[in-house]
């Protein structure tokens, strides 16, 4: 049995029962995520305020993406800066798209949802992917981090899945 997570700070909202249903031990696969991003570089939660995850609609994605973003569809994960130092930021996924990605790179599920969280983590740690090597960098500690948990390689051709499936 694995030690429960450090991270008793985080708050996850489960807007959707569909995540909970489909992702079996989903708050447990989230703050397991968390820390595994610590353990491989990344904000170590224990130590400053962990995100709030919000799991949503893709209706209520789009909404947030249309609003903060200006593009008016949905899409995976989105993620909002802390407002205060008190606070970890946000992130915030939409359950249709996040399972029609899995299905589509023939992955669980859970596997693309901690990807996603992790994803979302190293955004909020300063990580980005606007620039080749910015996004070599943060697609390792991504790879390195998942492979702690014992999921493959996500940007690995044939791996269940394609690389470029995150699309924040």
């Amino acid at each position: 049995m694995e030690p429960p997570s450090r991270h008793v700070g985080t708050d996850i909202i489960i807007e959707d029962a569909r995540w909970r249903a489909s992702v079996p031990g989903t708050e447990r696969a989230i703050r397991r995520a968390l820390v595994a991003v610590a353990r491989q570089g990344g904000p170590d939660f224990t130590q400053s305020p962990a995100p709030s995850i919000l799991l949503a609609t893709d209706r209520v994605v789009k909404r947030l993406n249309a609003r903060f973003r200006d593009r008016n569809k949905p899409t995976n994960v989105l993620t909002f800066e802390p407002v205060s130092p008190a606070h970890g930021g946000d992130i915030v996924l939409g359950y249709e798209t996040v399972q029609r990605e899995a299905v589509a790179a023939k992955r669980s599920l859970k596997a693309h949802l901690t990807h996603l969280v992790v994803h979302g983590a190293l955004h909020l740690a300063g990580y980005d992917h606007h620039h080749p090597g910015e996004a070599r960098e943060m697609e390792g500690v991504e790879t390195r981090t998942l492979r702690s948990l014992g999921f493959g390689d996500p940007w690995k051709q044939g791996n269940g899945q394609q690389a470029g499936s995150v699309r924040v």
